[in-house]
């Protein structure tokens, strides 16, 4: 997997690595020489952080650098729309290599956001493996994350940086953990979530349900109508094609309202909705749209269908 670099700087291929620090003293000194290796390269480095550190990092490199920034907090909000805004970066890179830097997952997100971010950074080998050459590196803190979020970062990445030393391999567990990710199923719903059952003459039904849950857990107007849509949306690909019918459940957590719709199809393509639907195409779309209207998306299909999961926090 690892990436060779040709005479004019331009990498042959995808390299996905992980660098772990010791706590926020140590980030900037984590990222730093892969950063600034690329400005040596004349490389166009974008970095993806949250605003503290990327506070830090502007500042270690004196401002004005040349390098990109972005707010992850904002962009990995919803870590499937990561994936998309890298596409969107390579495909105007033009000759001029290209290197950046990621961090997906930090303390403090919320369990479905931890398992959506783990599933990304899997996806992210299938996205661009295949694809135009370039460097990510995904910094993790080592010392407020858990062994198992580590332990999982290493199979997602198949090669460990470390500033100081030469690239190590690590216990990567290939486009088959990805897959395996996909088709498992999300938690189980609890008991008393309200559940129905719904075909193609039912969708103003949903909508109306949706309405009003969403009202009751004083989901704010604009946040409510977004979850509707992404909801019949979503009904709408059930109907057309996952059998026909489906199911509807939704319940609230502490600090979410949570919609769920399922059928009995299945998707093979565990990329859905991380790619922007061609110009009136349909496949695809609905997952698209919820990606883009509502807090946090998970989708998971395999044998028994497909869920698609939506959260709008609280």
């Amino acid at each position: 997997m690892g990436g060779s670099v040709g005479d004019a700087g331009t990498r042959r291929t995808f390299t996905h690595e992980v660098v772990f620090y010791d706590g926020p003293d140590e980030h900037a000194r984590a990222v730093l020489p892969f950063i600034v290796e690329g400005l040596e390269r004349d490389e166009r480095v974008v970095v993806a952080l949250l605003p503290d550190a990327t506070a830090e990092v502007d500042g270690a490199l004196g401002g004005d650098s040349g390098v990109e920034f972005l707010d992850m907090a904002e962009l990995g909000a919803n870590p499937a729309r990561i994936i998309p805004a890298w596409h969107s970066l390579l495909h105007g890179r033009g000759e001029r290599g290209i290197r950046g830097v990621g961090e997906p997952l930090w303390q403090g997100r919320r369990p479905p956001e931890v398992a959506e971010a783990q599933l990304h950074e899997a996806l992210l080998n299938v996205a661009f493996d295949d694809g135009p050459g370039w460097r990510l590196l995904c910094p993790y803190d080592a010392r407020s994350l858990p062994d198992d979020v580590l332990a999982e970062a290493r199979r997602s990445h198949p090669v460990v940086y470390d500033p100081d030393a030469e690239p190590a391999t690590s216990p990567y567990a290939g486009h088959r953990h990805a897959h395996r990710t996909f088709a498992e199923g999300l938690p189980v719903p609890p008991a008393d979530a309200v559940r129905i059952e719904f075909e193609a003459t039912d969708l103003a039904t949903l909508r109306g349900v949706v309405r009003r849950v969403a009202a009751a857990a004083r989901v704010g107007d604009d946040a409510g109508d977004d979850l509707v849509l992404a909801t019949h949306e979503l009904a709408m690909n059930s109907v057309q094609h996952g059998g026909g019918h489906g199911v509807l459940l939704t319940w609230q957590d502490p600090d979410a309202l949570v919609v769920e719709v399922r059928d009995t199809g299945v998707i093979d393509d565990p990329l859905v909705g991380r790619t922007m639907p061609d110009f009136g195409s349909v496949s695809g779309r609905g997952i698209w749209m919820a990606n883009q209207l509502c807090s946090l998306v998970q989708v998971r299909s395999g044998r028994e269908g497909t869920q698609v999961r939506l959260h709008s926090w609280l």
